[in-house]
């Protein structure tokens, strides 16, 4: 068991470091990721807003009805094509995120088993007789404690791909869209 209190207090911390390396390392991940979404939503917002201000100056010079309606639908394609493109951008970037995500949780999952390893290594080296309850209750610490950082690691990568599903999900209803706004057309 560990020599002195000074063992437990250093290899604690060290746990905890480790931690606190992946909570940083995810939450960086997350912080870059809405970044890249919020900068592709205001390009998009922009784009709109010059379509939309386009397409009301092409509405208003119409000569009459059936060319302001054909100027209309002449923008109903465009405007669902960068829909689509929007979609697969921002699909794009949450695929790359959870990638990020991914390799970073193994990273420092990696780091926390062989710290743990080497933690209960040392634990169970010096054991005096009497002192096995001890161990026990140690050993159980640690293996609670890695349970829950393989809990938030494996939440992590739910919440993920629950989000990247939802973006394919509204992809693919925006080429439905597309698809049928393509057939009534022509």
């Amino acid at each position: 068991m560990f020599n002195n209190p000074e063992q437990f207090a250093s290899a604690t911390k060290t746990l905890f470091d480790l931690q606190m390396q992946t909570f940083n390392a995810l939450a960086t991940k997350a912080v870059q990721g809405v970044e890249q979404v919020v900068a592709l939503n205001l390009a998009t917002a922009k784009q709109s807003m010059e379509n939309t201000l386009e397409v009301g100056r092409q509405f208003s010079q119409a000569q009459d009805p059936k060319a302001a309606i054909d100027a209309l639908q002449a923008r109903v394609q465009p405007g669902m094509t960068a829909a689509t493109a929007y979609g697969d951008q921002l699909k794009q970037i949450i695929g790359d995120i959870k990638k990020e995500f991914e390799q970073a949780a193994d990273t420092h999952l990696a780091e926390a088993k062989n710290t743990l390893s080497a933690l209960i290594y040392d634990v169970t080296q010096n054991v005096k007789p009497g002192q096995e309850n001890a161990v026990e209750i140690i050993k159980a610490a640690i293996d609670n404690a890695f349970k829950g950082y393989e809990q938030v690691t494996q939440s992590t990568r739910d919440a993920m791909r629950r989000v990247e599903e939802e973006v394919e999900s509204a992809n693919e209803r925006l080429r439905a869209a597309q698809s049928q706004a393509t057939g009534t057309r022509q």
